[in-house]
């Protein structure tokens, strides 16, 4: 199983020189888990950048996975690993759905990059 992160959905849809490092968990629907805190985070940007046909279009594509709605039991183990790890609330929720259903976490966070099961590829510019 597999949870992409706001960041990888982002570079995917805007075909970036990195998208292809998130494209074979993406095109995996079978093995996708898609927070919903993911839905939120890219339709936000895509608002805020390209219009809102697009972000819906880029929400169809996301459900294409299972969406994995915050959950009270995601939600209290991320507020602990938050508090324990400092990392962000949203970060932190994405790495403890991954973690609830036993699957790998791509990203670019680098918050993320040494926690177990997570698949790193730096930013541009990093």
């Amino acid at each position: 199983m597999n949870v992409v992160d706001s960041s990888g959905w982002l570079e995917y849809f805007a075909g970036s020189e990195t998208a292809q490092f998130f494209a074979s968990a993406i095109e995996d629907s079978d093995q996708l888990i898609v927070p919903t805190i993911c839905i939120y985070e890219v339709s936000k940007r895509l608002l805020q950048q390209r219009t809102e046909s697009e972000a819906l279009i880029a929400v169809a594509a996301m459900q294409q996975g299972t969406i994995v709605e915050l959950t009270n039991d995601i939600a209290l183990s991320a507020a602990r690993f938050s508090h324990k790890s400092k990392i962000s609330m949203a970060d932190s929720i994405i790495y403890m759905t991954a973690d609830k259903y036993s699957a790998e976490v791509w990203t670019q966070d680098e918050d993320l990059k040494d926690l177990a099961d997570v698949h790193y590829h730096p930013a541009a510019g990093n």
